[in-house]
């Protein structure tokens, strides 16, 4: 008989926690976020994607020590210091949930709330229910490393230098030059072969 994996929460420093019982269920939410850019005379605003939201991931925790007659805070406390500044990292360290192959999260816990729902005579709680919400964490370099970016994914300024032309321009902005009508119309720019130097163009996204 294969033996139940349970959700283990490991952090980067401190201790790691097996947890008691398995959630009955976790739920996994992310949003994308568009900015509205409103202009005289349309129908509907004109969108903008600047950045992505991350992923979060949300679980309630069940802990019972009752019958062992001890604290359920000896657990509970190794969760909470994810929520609190480390004396080392100056800043909350950051955790990998995983659960057997199903789930393998790096993950800062954003919030959570603790409810003690059972006690020993002296006031110690024997048994508690812990909500969770994990927000996802990735460096900028992980991210381009699993999804290299191939186009600019924002909008710059360049001022032309004697000799440029926008197909060159769009080379080296875009990695590629036929590109250059992007710039032109965003410039408003009719004769792609009368470009100043000193002149400042903005460089859109391609989306």
């Amino acid at each position: 008989m294969a033996t139940l994996a349970k959700l283990t929460i490991t952090p980067e420093k401190g201790d790691k926690v097996e947890v008691m019982f398995n959630p009955r269920e976790y739920t996994i939410t992310k949003a994308t976020p568009w900015k509205h850019h409103d202009i005289q005379g349309l129908d509907a605003p004109t969108l903008e994607f600047t950045s992505g939201e991350p992923y979060r991931c949300q679980f309630e925790l069940f802990f019972d020590r009752y019958e062992e007659g001890k604290s359920v805070r000896e657990v509970t406390d190794k969760i909470e210091k994810l929520a609190t500044v480390h004396q080392e990292l100056h800043r909350p360290p950051t955790a990998l949930l995983t659960w057997g192959t199903g789930l393998a999260f790096k993950c800062v816990l954003e919030s959570f709330s603790l409810r003690f729902t059972l006690f020993l005579d002296d006031g110690t709680p024997v048994r508690a229910v812990m909500n969770t919400v994990w927000k996802e964490f990735s460096p900028a370099e992980e991210q381009l490393k699993g999804n290299p970016r191939h186009s600019a994914d924002h909008t710059k300024r360049r001022v032309v230098k004697q000799g440029d032309t926008l197909s060159w321009i769009a080379g080296k902005e875009y990695d590629d030059p036929s590109k250059w009508r992007v710039i032109a119309d965003a410039n408003g720019i009719d004769d792609p072969l009368t470009l100043s130097p000193g002149t400042e163009l903005v460089i859109p996204p391609i989306l």
